[in-house]
């Protein structure tokens, strides 16, 4: 009888941790997601866990299972979550509804979205508060600012934008 059971990692090392269960022969399912993340002055999309330091694996809860021991001492993992000294179960419908709802993102996470209030840090407009638009191109955004009571588009860099609140 398989279950899914929650792997608790170390720090940044989900992605070694369902590496090496995965080479141990263990089923697992590391949710990820496409976040914007601004690097080296550009945005680009990275892939992030879902639930940082999670990920779930399918283990055989019957006496005729294989040994989970093995799975403390995997690199990467920190313990397999319980509670008390019983391993926590994750329902299957659950891990079937965040693999649909995985599998069908694209950017889930965005560094601005259209509409939010940025404030301008560099150039001649800084320190003006703007409306942040959309992507302008691979490295520059729109953001409209409001001069002599006039809504005016801008093409700037992400870098120079900061957010507010």
């Amino acid at each position: 009888m398989f279950n899914w059971y929650l792997v608790y990692s170390k720090p940044r090392q989900e992605l070694c941790s369902l590496e090496n269960l995965e080479r141990q022969g263990f089923e697992c399912f590391l949710p990820l997601i496409s976040v914007e993340k601004l690097r080296r002055k550009v945005i680009v999309v990275v892939q992030e866990p879902l639930f940082p330091r999670y990920l779930f694996i399918r283990l055989d809860a019957s006496q005729e299972g294989r040994s989970w021991n093995p799975i403390r001492s995997t690199t990467g993992v920190s313990l397999l979550v319980t509670f008390g000294q019983v391993p926590a179960k994750v329902d299957d419908q659950l891990v079937e509804i965040i693999r649909s709802t995985v599998s069908d993102a694209s950017v889930r996470q965005r560094h601005f979205e259209p509409g939010e209030l940025v404030r301008i840090n560099d150039g001649p407009f800084a320190g003006l508060e703007a409306v942040y638009q959309m992507p302008d191109g691979e490295a520059r955004v729109m953001v409209l600012i409001d001069i002599l009571s006039k809504k005016v588009s801008l093409s700037i860099e992400p870098p120079s934008l900061s957010k507010i609140g």
